[in-house]
């Protein structure tokens, strides 16, 4: 029998390929905390709003472990979408490269059709049936 990690996905652009999306690039070197509220609005399911999620961020951010709160919302973003933990694990990626993961995060929504920057109300269809990319191998 195949382990978990055998189900899980590539994701759809790499860790360093903020040159892909060079809008959100930009805001989030600026304003990385609004980039977080934006998919933290998402991955929470309109439940706590951009802002609230942007705020909660920026107070992180003051005690000088934002890393610490948003590695969660990868975590909770690869359970959602089946993604595999790399190039290494979330705690690791969000302390050393947190521009970097927010914008893979954030281009990993668009790429499944959901558009963090529209919120909640204009992608809560889309999020609610998106699936992991189905597997055409059992394994590789």
């Amino acid at each position: 029998m195949a382990g978990p990690s055998s189900h899980r996905h590539e994701w759809s652009s790499g860790l360093c390929a903020c040159h892909k999306d060079c809008g959100n690039c930009c805001i989030t070197c600026m304003l990385p905390c609004v980039t977080f509220g934006q998919i933290g609005e998402i991955l929470d399911t309109g439940k706590r709003s951009c802002l609230f999620n942007a705020l909660m961020y920026f107070g992180s951010t003051l005690v000088g472990c934002p890393w610490a709160y948003s590695m969660q919302y990868r975590t909770k973003l690869r359970a959602k979408l089946g993604l595999k933990s790399s190039p290494c694990n979330d705690c690791a990626v969000h302390y050393f490269c947190e521009p970097c993961a927010l914008c893979q995060e954030f281009r990993e929504l668009k790429a499944r059709g959901v558009d963090p920057a529209l919120g909640w109300d204009a992608n809560s269809e889309k999020y609610t049936h998106l699936t992991p990319p189905q597997s055409h191998a059992m394994h590789k």
